[in-house]
């Protein structure tokens, strides 16, 4: 039998949209860091304590009971109001665009949690670069559950602890081959896994200081360490400029024809410094851009 939890109670003082706030750490349907099932939604990570599984569902009195398992309990406890955005200061936002301000009004609970664990971010984002979704999250899957570990707990079943850096550093090369990583992002992941222990100091940073420490390492650029730094301390501003899609969606969607980078940093300015939240809004306001040409084709790196 599994471990008895640890329990967490907590009722926040605002709207909170459970699976809203936990989707960015998703990395696709087949996640094994990531289910939901008819329990509540079950996180599988690293800590500084050791591995640990929790547990969320939210009650129908709007509090949240969150349970985990393992080295890492207690630790992910005490995160909780963290991961469910009660350090995110989305009442200071100001629109400056209709369909901004409608998704603002509509969705009070989307919230910029903080994971606080910079590893388990990393290394998704990492797989994520220059490459499709599709492509990056098979990727995910597969080093997961080729070399991390069994969770703690009662877990559904498919689930497993993101590889450590240790673990990381003990791949064999042609593994990374067969898990569909080319080898710039495989050096990548390995300059991380060399400091892992001092990129944690980010989250503690936080801000673009926390995204210039990771920047530091080769191959971690302004995108990467975006995209980390929406999830691990919810930074509200941090734009995931160099994304193959984003520029795209906002030009459309914000003043009706797709946009570079350059544009998009125009098109954004006056959102400063809560960017990022109003690329969140565009992207879950139902908004759809044009489409007029064929969808970037995946790359087999196995059959390279």
């Amino acid at each position: 039998m599994p471990d008895e939890p640890r329990r967490r109670e907590w009722t926040p003082g605002f709207p909170v949209d459970l699976a809203g706030v936990l989707a960015p750490l998703r990395r696709g349907r087949g996640d094994p860091t990531w289910q939901h099932t008819d329990d509540g939604i079950w996180l599988v990570g690293t800590t500084p304590d050791g591995p640990v599984t929790t547990l969320l569902r939210r009650r129908a009195d709007g509090s949240v009971l969150a349970r985990a398992w393992g080295a890492g309990a207690q630790w992910s406890l005490d995160g909780l109001p963290a991961l469910l955005g009660a350090d995110d200061r989305p009442e200071e936002f100001t629109a400056h665009h209709p369909l901004v301000a409608d998704a603002h009004r509509r969705l009070p609970g989307l919230r910029f949690g903080s994971s606080r664990r910079v590893w388990d971010q990393l290394v998704p984002a990492i797989l994520e670069q220059k490459v499709t979704g599709t492509e990056a999250r098979r990727s995910w899957r597969e080093l997961c559950r080729r070399f991390g570990d069994t969770p703690p707990g009662p877990v559904p079943p498919g689930m497993r602890v993101p590889p450590t850096p240790a673990q990381i550093r003990a791949v064999p090369d042609w593994e990374w081959h067969r898990a569909g990583v080319d080898s710039a992002r495989r050096r990548a992941i390995l300059s991380c896994a060399a400091v892992a222990h001092r990129l944690e100091n980010a989250a503690e940073l936080g801000g673009s200081a926390g995204r210039e420490l990771l920047r530091r390492v080769p191959g971690i650029g302004v995108w990467t360490a975006a995209e980390v730094a929406q999830r691990v301390w919810g930074d509200p501003d941090a734009v995931s400029f160099g994304d193959f899609h984003i520029p795209t969606l906002v030009g459309w969607a914000l003043v009706g024809r797709p946009l570079d980078d350059a544009g998009m940093l125009e098109v954004l300015a006056p959102y400063v410094p809560q960017r990022q939240r109003a690329v969140r809004y565009v992207e879950v306001s139902g908004f759809r851009r044009p489409r007029f040409g064929p969808r970037f084709p995946p790359r087999d790196y196995r059959a390279i």
